[in-house]
């Protein structure tokens, strides 16, 4: 199914993920027609039911020829494609997907003469400083949680992940395409929740509260509506707005009172047993030990061992003072994703 795109076409790396895929299908109740950069090896994935709808563009963000025939002249790109992984053995493929994939991407769009490019970031690019006696750039409120928001600037840190570390690195790319003459926009979401394959990145949190795992941290959880994310990155993709970041956050709250409303949702016993940060670290170095005997991914990494146990918190509302955006409420979005569960 591939064929030429009209310039006012978007194109959508990554379509087929829990979040290209909900854009797609934003983009395509606004009536636009779309295109999904795909792999025939991977199938239509969470598209399978609107395939029909849509230009299917075979091709890779790695293979640059693939990109050419892909992005055409006057059209939008929406980019998504990215590994999202916290396993030590996935760094190399992360590195070239998500920086090199990127670099491909911004440079097709430059030869191109696109009209616009969005990029899905994450939170993660913005980094996690440590605070060092007050010496920090970043402000801290209540129990010591750290605020970071879009003027944040990268601080080498060991809080970093090598996942951050790679979407960082993606975003220069962008940027650079940026200061070349290339209008682009940047969103930075949050942890993302939606009923998707709860065995990948973030909606794995949904499996953790479905299979009643005792156990939570004292960090803090940053979320926001998968829906959400479609809407204001297809939003800033249409208004008038380039060359800016947004932050994609509905709001911070403590994991144990996320993970209990998300058990209540779900119908299961929420989480009871708080894991202490010391615990934290030997349960890490258990879990690499069993994945290299088994082969299994681990279920829990020094990454996220590290993560959970800190509190951040990223003020989501400056882009609803840009554009006409608000976020849904955490109950309607659990209970969206306890129906498409059950």
């Amino acid at each position: 199914m591939t064929s030429s795109l009209p310039r006012n076409s978007t194109l959508v790396t990554g379509a087929t993920g829990l979040i290209g895929s909900h854009i797609v299908r934003y983009l395509l109740k606004l009536g636009r027609p779309v295109a999904a950069l795909y792999r025939p090896d991977n199938g239509y994935g969470l598209l399978a039911d609107v395939a029909d709808q849509l230009t299917w563009q075979e091709g890779d963000i790695l293979d640059i020829p693939s990109l050419e025939a892909a992005i055409t002249a006057g059209a939008d790109v929406v980019h998504c494609a990215a590994i999202v992984s916290f396993v030590p053995k996935d760094r190399a493929r992360m590195e070239q997907v998500n920086e090199e994939g990127t670099a491909n991407v911004v440079n097709v769009c430059l030869k191109a003469g696109v009209r616009k490019l969005a990029y899905l970031s994450s939170v993660a690019a913005l980094g996690r400083p440590e605070v060092k006696g007050g010496e920090s750039d970043v402000t801290t409120t209540g129990e010591s949680a750290i605020v970071i928001t879009e003027e944040q600037k990268w601080q080498e840190s060991p809080l970093n992940s090598a996942y951050a570390k790679t979407k960082y690195r993606a975003e220069l790319q962008v940027w650079r395409g940026s200061a070349e003459g290339l209008p682009v926009v940047i969103v930075n979401p949050s942890v993302v929740l939606g009923a998707g394959d709860w065995t990948r990145s973030s909606t794995q949190l949904i499996k953790y509260a479905y299979d009643e795992t005792p156990f939570y941290t004292d960090g803090t959880i940053n979320y926001v509506d998968v829906l959400d994310v479609a809407e204001a990155l297809v939003k800033l993709l249409h208004s008038e707005l380039t060359d800016q970041r947004f932050i994609l956050n509905a709001g911070t709250m403590p994991y144990h009172d996320f993970l209990t409303q998300l058990a209540q949702a779900l119908g299961k016993r929420p989480p009871t047993r708080r894991v202490p940060p010391g615990l934290a670290n030997v349960l890490w170095r258990v879990e690499a030990v069993r994945s290299w005997l088994t082969g299994r991914a681990p279920l829990i990494t020094r990454e996220t061992a590290l993560s959970a146990s800190h509190r951040y918190t990223y003020p989501g509302d400056q882009i609803t003072k840009a554009i006409d955006f608000r976020y849904r409420p955490l109950a309607d979005t659990l209970s969206r994703i306890a129906q498409a569960i059950k």
